[in-house]
């Protein structure tokens, strides 16, 4: 399976998950909103909303002063985001050097890719070919979810549901103000810089790679922003807050991986593919046999090794069926000959 689109649907299920949680409050009067209960987003709450808000409230209490609120929400994203760095940076890791090997493989991959796209293949052959696929994978002790792990994502989502859940439900945080925004309404402003910063880190994962993978990401690039835009413009500030202090943690995890892990991945992939080279699990020859066998009957078997000689189903049809009125011509021929020496 392509490492980069598991890597979308991750992230769409991330932030389509969570614009369906805030969608669902959007319209609703915060400031008259009681705590969850119950199994689920109760649940959520008390490990995390709960925990976070009463942090928030201290950092809040010692910060002191007008925007002391706001400073808390800062503060406290910055931290958990923080906390988060060092896991997202072993996944960034894993995820390149799955990458970087499978640059190697992708000559198999297309081989089977492009056979598979083989006019007339039957279930049979195309089964053989997704099996050589997973084949590819096996013998190489390569990852099919492309080295990304579950686990960042599921640790950010209830991290996250928590922060706003921390704001919502406390009235000292959700009406606080920060250097003149009201946290509790939804500011453009705070909006407009969060997703500016994901603007930027998306054109930061494209630096040094080649114009046919920039192509490929060029939906990742733009799903991130508009999600964050179009969640902190309907939200509260506070989110929106979260957003953007997340925004320039993930700047610099991006610094971190272009500039640091990835030279050194790569680096270190080519000295491990010297002492052991990737398996070739795939040629044409392969390719070629399972082409010309089929567990259809023989017609069918027939047909398909005319394709891989260059020639189509239909043709060898054609061809069959021309063959077979010239031998009854020319058996009734013989049978009329006969007739007449009788």
């Amino acid at each position: 399976m392509n490492k980069k689109l598991i890597k979308k649907l991750g992230l769409g299920a991330l932030f389509l998950s969570l614009v369906l949680v805030l969608s669902g409050c959007a319209k609703i009067d915060y400031a008259a909103m009681k705590p969850p209960t119950g199994f689920g987003y109760g649940t959520i709450y008390q490990i995390f909303g709960h925990p976070l808000q009463n942090l928030m409230l201290w950092v809040s209490e010692k910060m002191g002063g007008a925007n002391g609120a706001g400073w808390g929400i800062a503060l406290v994203s910055f931290v958990v985001r923080l906390l988060l760095l060092p896991l997202m940076l072993r996944q960034s890791s894993k995820s390149t050097k799955q990458q970087e090997k499978m640059k190697v493989l992708q000559p198999q991959m297309t081989l089977v890719q492009n056979a598979v796209k083989t006019p007339g293949i039957s279930q049979d052959q195309s089964m053989k070919l997704n099996a050589l696929t997973m084949q590819i994978y096996k013998e190489n002790n390569m990852s099919m979810m492309g080295g990304i792990g579950c686990l960042p994502l599921l640790l950010q989502m209830p991290i996250m549901m928590g922060i706003y859940q921390a704001v919502i439900y406390s009235k000292d945080l959700f009406q606080a103000s920060f250097f003149g925004i009201n946290l509790g309404n939804p500011s453009m402003l705070v909006t407009i810089i969060a997703t500016g910063l994901y603007v930027i880190q998306g054109f930061m994962m494209t630096i040094g790679l080649p114009a046919d993978q920039k192509k490929m990401m060029q939906m990742s690039m733009i799903m991130s922003p508009m999600m964050t835009f179009f969640i902190s413009v309907s939200a509260p500030a506070a989110l929106a807050l979260y957003f953007l202090v997340g925004g320039i943690i993930i700047i610099i995890q991006q610094l971190i991986v272009t500039f640091i892990i990835t030279p050194k991945v790569k680096k270190d992939v080519d000295r491990e593919l010297q002492d052991s080279p990737m398996k070739e699990v795939v040629t044409p020859e392969i390719i070629a046999d399972i082409l010309q066998t089929s567990a259809q009957p023989a017609g069918a078997t027939a047909g398909a090794t005319g394709a891989a000689n260059g020639t189509t189903p239909a043709r060898n049809a054609v061809e069959s069926s021309e063959v077979a009125e010239k031998n009854r011509s020319r058996n009734a021929g013989k049978q009329n000959r006969h007739d007449d020496e009788k």
